[in-house]
């Protein structure tokens, strides 16, 4: 059994930065009530790991950003690497909250080039998931903002300049899809194609790996984060014959990895590094040994 850690994985800047800024944030706040509107990055060992230092958070998948305000009435309120929108920042400042928006910059630079796009003009075309909060900041951005999921949703009658873009998140493949029928559509639309670096060389790394023969790919990551279960799909989708996605070693069973000959293991740009080092050290000793071992490691998420 060959054991082939991908790299990249783990952690990507804008992660790295908004749990800094979270961190940061307990430091220069000691004496207040600190909560994050909705999930910091979509990883639940994050949000735990947080809670340890005193930072909170609020997260109901049927309230947008907005709503979620109604549950922080004091203290500082910090806006998840997701992107906010300003209806939701103004909304805090209003209520009197310290506001510390620990948003993607590659999120904040979509942002902006759909607010220009739109000043010029344009309708925006944006390629993302219903829900989604990133999706969300830039929805709310104005009404000329049309969110696309899927070619179903080019059923549009726009006569006016289109602009293209879409969610930082998003599969590789998935986009072009989507992308190619907009241009039959419509020709003349302008396309910024606007997947964040570290999400687009996670998914090439991944696509790669059909020319390694891997019998079994384990994506390790948060089943709430967007670019983790893109790769899951996205390896299914190059005909990797077996893919799983586990949230951690502890979902790992010795059935799943029984009778694979080479296993590949990546994991989403929001799951912390030591938890899918505890996924490629269980295999390795697995594959030394065939002995399957899952101890329990006294880790340090953030």
């Amino acid at each position: 059994m060959e054991i082939i850690p991908v790299v990249p994985r783990g952690y990507c800047k804008g992660v790295v930065r908004a749990i800094e800024i979270a961190k940061k944030c307990a430091v220069d706040y000691p004496d207040q009530k600190i909560t994050v509107l909705g999930m910091i990055v979509h990883n639940q060992h994050v949000v735990d790991a947080l809670k340890q230092l005193n930072i909170h958070t609020v997260e109901d998948k049927k309230k947008n950003r907005i709503q979620l305000l109604d549950e922080i009435d004091e203290g500082v309120v910090i806006f998840t690497a997701h992107g906010i929108s300003e209806q939701a920042k103004q909304k805090a400042l209003k209520k009197g909250l310290i506001c510390v928006d620990a948003s993607c910059t590659d999120v904040i630079e979509t942002q902006r080039l759909v607010k220009e796009k739109i000043n010029e003009g344009y309708h925006v075309l944006y390629i993302g998931k219903k829900n989604h909060p990133e999706a969300e900041a830039v929805l709310a951005i104005s009404e000329h903002v049309h969110l696309i999921t899927s070619i179903n949703d080019l059923n549009l009658n726009l006569n006016a300049k289109l602009f293209v873009t879409n969610q930082t998140t998003m599969s590789i493949l998935e986009i072009e899809e989507i992308i190619d029928q907009i241009a039959k559509k419509w020709p003349d639309a302008q396309i910024m194609r606007e997947i964040c670096n570290a999400t687009s060389i996670r998914q090439k790394a991944v696509l790669d790996l059909k020319e390694k023969e891997i019998d079994l790919l384990i994506v390790v990551g948060d089943p709430h984060s967007n670019n983790t279960t893109k790769l899951k799909s996205l390896a299914s989708e190059s005909n990797i014959p077996h893919v799983i996605m586990i949230e951690s070693v502890f979902d790992l069973k010795e059935e799943q990895i029984r009778n694979h000959q080479r296993i590949a293991v990546t994991s989403g740009a929001s799951t912390p590094t030591v938890l899918t080092n505890q996924v490629i050290d269980t295999l390795k000793h697995y594959a030394s040994t065939l002995e399957f071992i899952v101890s329990d490691k006294n880790t340090k998420i953030i």
